[in-house]
């Protein structure tokens, strides 16, 4: 079975080998018709605590690690190895 991929911003990075992200999805109200988003958060495991709050990164299921972790850090959501063109 493949493993879910995910992508969400770091929100915490408090614990140790630990960050909190927050994956938002878009989902169309079942009265209203309109588009609303709705988010959860993961705790996820960096074995060395490079994430900080802001960035936006990958996560994938893997094993239980502790009471709340089940995903794992992947990397930065688009990194390509090109840096970003400047507005000049």
């Amino acid at each position: 079975m493949p493993k879910r991929v995910m992508q969400g911003v770091v929100v915490s990075d408090k614990g140790d080998k630990t960050v909190v992200v927050r994956v938002e999805r878009r989902v169309k109200h079942p009265v209203l018709q309109k588009i609303v988003r709705r988010s959860n958060k993961f705790h996820a495991h960096d074995e060395t605590n490079q994430y900080k709050v802001g960035d936006v990164v990958m996560i994938e299921e893997c094993r239980p690690l502790s009471k709340l972790k089940t995903w794992a850090v992947i990397g930065v959501a688009g990194a390509t190895g090109v840096p970003a063109p400047t507005d000049v």
